[in-house]
């Protein structure tokens, strides 16, 4: 095996060694590759310092090569090999493995020296320790992702909101009408929700908004089904692949833990209990059917439902 030379000989100058020791006293890391044997003639002695690895076992393009995380090698050397080929300087971002099984991300900068007859000649370039950049933008990129999905959460009840339910519901009808599946929505409305707070204040009731939204959220429980508060003591239920008949025992299942939860309402006009109305439909949408049109039709039914007294499941207008 060659070791590759002590001296970066790719560097022009009355007094190489001035050079020499500017670039070694650098955090860069100069490096070169002759284009014809894709050999290293030189690599900076600060690559020790940085992934453990000697000067001299950097030797040929392939050892750079083993060195690159396996999830970024191949993506890396394809495209630094093609800009390369096609002359172009170019600059990679990649995670370099270091020799205690480690990684250290990396920026390398390659400019493309040619020949007289413009053939490709080397590669000169620096490499870049850009590990604290990176996990600084990883850091943002999850605060990023925080913040989108607290801004689909309703920060009351931990249930989706209604920007939620407005961004998914156009998706799902879009799926529904696509794969010709039954899409089914539950419109819910707490009865006497005003008296309740009018009778036990505020604080009891965001509770029992908390509470309600817990047991509708149980009951709808397929990993498609979204519960979203709508705003106020609305709450809606999107179904996706659910027909009638299943739309309905969800609605009747949500009843049924609601009440288990037996929430106390002295003031409610149909009991002594917190109990929901609801109304409910379900479509297969075809291309005259209108994803408005259809919300209209269910929030008739849940007026329905409470106009015949509460505490019931509409699924049929009269």
């Amino acid at each position: 095996m060659t070791t590759p030379p002590t001296s970066p000989s790719f560097l022009a100058g009355d007094d190489p060694g001035v050079y020499r020791t500017l670039l070694e006293s650098t955090r860069a890391i100069p490096w070169r590759i002759e284009w014809a044997t894709m050999r290293f003639t030189y690599i900076g002695p600060q690559i020790e310092e940085l992934l453990g690895w000697s000067p001299s076992s950097w030797l040929s393009v392939n050892d750079w090569a083993d060195r690159i995380h396996e999830e970024d090698r191949q993506k890396t050397v394809d495209f630094c090999v093609a800009q390369s080929q096609q002359g172009v300087d170019h600059e990679a971002d990649y995670r370099a493995l270091t020799r205690d099984g480690d990684h250290v991300w990396i920026r390398d900068v390659v400019h493309v020296v040619r020949g007289k007859d413009g053939s490709v000649d080397s590669l000169v370039g620096f490499m870049f320790d850009i590990t604290a950049r990176k996990n600084n933008e990883d850091k943002i990129l999850q605060l990023q992702r925080e913040l989108e999905v607290l801004s689909y959460r309703d920060s009351l009840t931990n249930v989706a909101n209604r920007r939620m339910f407005d961004t998914l519901y156009p998706v799902e009808w879009a799926k529904a009408r696509a794969t010709a599946e039954p899409l089914s929505i539950v419109v819910i409305d707490i009865d006497y929700f005003k008296q309740y707070n009018d009778h036990y204040g505020h604080m009891e009731g965001d509770e029992c908004l908390r509470r309600v939204a817990q047991a509708l959220d149980a009951g709808a429980s397929r990993s498609r089904d979204l519960c979203a508060r709508l705003g106020g003591e609305e709450f809606v239920l999107l179904l996706p692949a659910t027909d009638e008949e299943a739309a309905r025992n969800v609605a009747e299942r949500c009843r049924k833990l609601l009440g288990q939860g037996a929430i106390p309402h002295a003031r409610s006009g149909v009991g002594r209990l917190v109990t929901v109305s609801m109304g409910v439909g379900t479509i297969v949408p075809g291309s005259q059917d209108d994803p408005g049109v259809f919300m209209d039709r269910i929030d008739r039914r849940l007026y329905q439902a409470k106009s015949a007294g509460r505490d019931r499941v509409c699924d049929a207008e009269a």
